[in-house]
């Protein structure tokens, strides 16, 4: 169903008019003066507690989720268990004829001994503030959007389910699952990521997974014995060497070796190391060829290093690639973008969020609905105050044109959806 520009009624005027900036700007303040760096439980707490405050308003169903710890390698090759905040979800009549899934996360990069931890003007319209544009400025868009929507006459025919994450950054070890259960009972789905610095949208994006490889030698006296000795950094260096050989073995596949753990004193053989890398399809299929190249390359240097390999890890955020609904959903969006007097574009990206495990669950999503922004995760990051309203009167009118039925969302699914209600 192609997007049909309409007059805007009277009662839509009347529910955007109320969305305003200044109120949203001193909270956007008081958030980005919270330290919610991924690894920082005492600060994801705090700035839990601030959104539930703020979501309150709203008439949902409150409740904190516990996750399950992350499995994390150390650099000694040990394996422990990270704490993971809990996610936050908002239930808002789950019998509505159209559900609708709104994510966002509220961890940061920044952690909490690192030097950026406040908002500095920068001018009249942009500041420069940890997690501003990514994404407290798009929690808040959302916020105003959906508080919008709720003083509208059509807000009965609209349920949705807001599910607020504090690992994104980190990839979503444990709110994973809960966005892939999400995905699969919604209608359709908007994340709020920030969009681009000039304003366009996100439609298409890579898939990305990290893994971490332990490679156990056996040391020995690097004069004395050396040949009794397994080098598990030399093993480390001819995986890294099979790995890097594998970037443009498919179109849009790229592997990242970041990091080789491991060694110690130089008249030691080092018997263990640690591998991690990032690697990055634009189709799915292409995970399954690294997935079997990788799995060779291990059992090739076992084999000929005597070293014992583990791997941990894996592809977190599947390929966002092209669908009908995809294309469908973005037309309507850049549809009432103009309406609003404020066009958008969209492109693809390299980079991953949310929106990845949404679309793997068959739900269609757009998921840079935040702030325009930019700089993000470096101490530059900015954000343009008069896109927290700009953009919340884009969701807002998208939304009550979705539930008037003026835009079927139901039509875009790649897939049915599950019988369970949100």
């Amino acid at each position: 169903m192609a997007y049909a520009r309409a007059m805007m009624s009277v009662a839509e005027q009347d529910a955007l008019a109320a969305i305003g900036e200044k109120d949203r700007a001193d909270l956007l303040r008081a958030w980005c003066a919270i330290n919610s760096g991924s690894r920082h439980g005492a600060g994801l707490l705090r700035m839990a507690a601030a959104l539930e405050a703020a979501f309150a308003g709203l008439p949902a169903r409150a409740e904190r989720v516990e996750l399950a710890p992350e499995q994390i390698v150390a650099r000694d090759g040990m394996v422990r268990e990270e704490p993971l905040g809990p996610a936050l979800r908002f239930v808002v009549r789950p019998d509505a004829p159209l559900q609708a899934a709104f994510t966002g996360h509220y961890d940061t990069v920044y952690g909490a001994d690192h030097a950026f931890q406040g908002v500095r003007v920068i001018d009249a319209d942009h500041w420069n503030a940890p997690g501003g544009a990514d994404m407290k400025g798009g929690l808040l868009v959302l916020l105003t959007a959906l508080e919008a929507v709720e003083r509208s006459p059509f807000a009965a025919q609209l349920g949705y389910q807001i599910l607020l994450s504090p690992d994104e950054e980190i990839g979503s070890p444990g709110s994973g699952p809960l966005l892939a259960e999400l995905g699969a009972r919604a209608d359709f789905a908007l994340t709020y990521e920030p969009a681009q610095s000039d304003g366009a949208l996100i439609d298409l994006r890579k898939g990305s997974g990290n893994f971490a490889l332990r490679i156990e030698g056996r040391a020995a006296h690097a004069g004395r014995n050396p040949e009794e000795g397994r080098n598990a950094i030399a093993a480390a260096a001819a995986l890294a060497l099979a790995l890097e050989a594998l970037n443009g073995a498919a179109p849009g596949l790229s592997v990242n070796v970041a990091a080789i753990d491991g060694g110690g004193p130089l008249n030691v053989v080092p018997e263990m190391a640690v591998l991690r890398f990032n690697a990055r399809a634009a189709q799915d299929a292409d995970f399954a060829r690294l997935e079997a190249e990788l799995a060779l390359a291990i059992a090739t240097i076992e084999r000929a290093r005597e070293v014992k390999i583990s791997r941990f890890g894996g592809v977190t955020r599947p390929a966002k690639p092209a669908t009908p609904g995809l294309r469908a959903m973005a037309a309507a969006v850049a549809g009432v973008a103009a309406e609003l007097g404020a066009p958008v574009d969209f492109r693809a990206s390299g980079g991953v969020c949310e929106g990845n495990n949404l679309a793997a669950a068959g739900c269609p999503v757009i998921d840079t609905m935040g702030v325009v922004g930019g700089a993000i995760h470096s101490p530059e990051e900015w954000v343009r105050l008069s896109s927290l309203a700009e953009r919340a009167r884009l969701s807002a009118l998208f939304l009550m044109r979705a539930a008037q039925g003026a835009i079927d969302c139901r039509e875009w699914r790649s897939r049915p959806k599950a019988h369970a209600p949100c």
